[in-house]
């Protein structure tokens, strides 16, 4: 016969090893307030992105940066950059600033900026949230609008009303957590397609974010609250390859198009540049930006941005015991191109696609 077991025994929080508090979204905003050119900049840059989903703007939005920030002060130097550049070609390419904040793993590895600012595994996630918001307070001030990704859905609280444009990646576009987050947030936002390459699962996601939810998140003041959203009307596709296959040539992109207008959605299509579609070879990037202005050259209408990792320098590197090891402006996630063929690709972009572009009004 069984021993009974002692009354007292505990069940719960079994496997966890100690809890901290947090600030709340609330104090860290008074802390890092939103100031007004920063508010500005994130007005600007989601209306203008809402109008090329419209068709009410007729260039393309270009979501390019880093695969991942590692240290702020080389983003702001990349921000500087990237800034100038945006001025030269803003009558074609609208430009934003990827900011991207937490990396999703498949097994374990670093987890992002906010998780492990310090990249030694100490976790210090109240200065990686601060460190963000300051980083997106400064790119903002300077009038530039950042994209990133959703991947934790607490994070929004702290860093929403800083960002123009949001991702879904392709680990989580069929996460029924992240599709609710996204049915709340206040950017646009797109959903890549499913690893595997599939359609179905973002197709899904766009029906989904578009209707109201109610779903157990955060609020202001740090507290749990059922929230009810009223629905994201800005939702499409990010086509990122996947299966061992690239999605991005012309056939792909019909199809893709024949499976919107089946589901009754818009056909706005974004082309993610790295991932899948490029093998993980930077240098495969420039050409992918190539044949998608080719195909825009050629007529096409329903390819309205495109996304690149670019980082200062070329490639990429291996995070190791000493941060201070590391060579300057590389990625320690995703090899990117560098700041000149960066550079020289979306001077020839907006180049080859200045005359073309505004036609796509006159065809609406």
């Amino acid at each position: 016969m069984a021993e009974p077991m002692p009354v007292n025994q505990s069940v719960e929080n079994l496997n966890i090893g100690s809890q901290e508090l947090l600030l709340t979204p609330e104090e860290i905003h008074r802390a890092l307030p939103l100031s007004e050119a920063a508010r500005d900049t994130v007005i600007v840059g989601r209306k203008v992105i809402e109008d090329i989903l419209d068709r009410r703007d007729p260039r393309v939005f270009l979501v390019v940066g880093p695969c991942s920030v590692h240290d702020p002060e080389q983003a702001m130097d990349y921000a500087r950059r990237l800034r100038a550049l945006a001025d030269e070609v803003r009558d074609t390419v609208f430009v934003v600033m990827r900011v991207y904040f937490e990396k999703p793993r498949t097994t374990v590895g670093w987890k992002g900026l906010i998780n492990d600012p310090d990249m030694d595994d100490s976790f210090q996630i109240e200065k990686g949230l601060q460190l963000a918001r300051k980083l997106l307070l400064d790119i903002g001030d300077m009038g530039l609008p950042t994209g990133t990704e959703a991947l934790d859905p607490i994070t929004p609280q702290y860093l929403q009303d800083l960002i123009s444009w949001t991702a879904i990646g392709a680990r989580t576009t069929e996460s029924q957590t992240h599709r609710e987050m996204a049915s709340g947030l206040s950017t646009p936002v797109g959903f890549k397609n499913g690893t595997d390459g599939s359609l179905d699962v973002a197709i899904n996601a766009l029906h989904s974010v578009a209707k109201p939810h109610s779903f157990l998140g955060i609020n202001a003041q740090g507290q749990c609250a059922i929230t009810r959203t009223r629905g994201n009307g800005y939702g499409h596709v990010v086509l990122r390859g996947g299966g061992g296959k690239a999605n991005y040539d012309s056939v792909s992109i019909a199809l893709c198009e024949q499976e919107l207008i089946r589901a009754g959605l818009p056909t706005n299509i974004v082309v993610d540049c790295s991932h899948a579609n490029s093998s993980k070879d930077p240098a495969v990037q420039p050409l992918v930006m190539e044949d998608i202005v080719n195909q825009i050259r050629d007529g096409n209408r329903s390819i309205v941005g495109m996304m690149v990792e670019s980082n200062i320098n070329w490639g990429s590197q291996k995070l190791t015991g000493n941060p201070a090891d590391l060579k300057y402006g590389v990625s320690i996630t995703d090899a990117c191109i560098d700041w000149e063929t960066t550079e020289r690709s979306v001077r020839e972009m907006a180049e080859q696609l200045r005359d073309v572009l505004p036609r796509r009004l006159e065809q609406a």
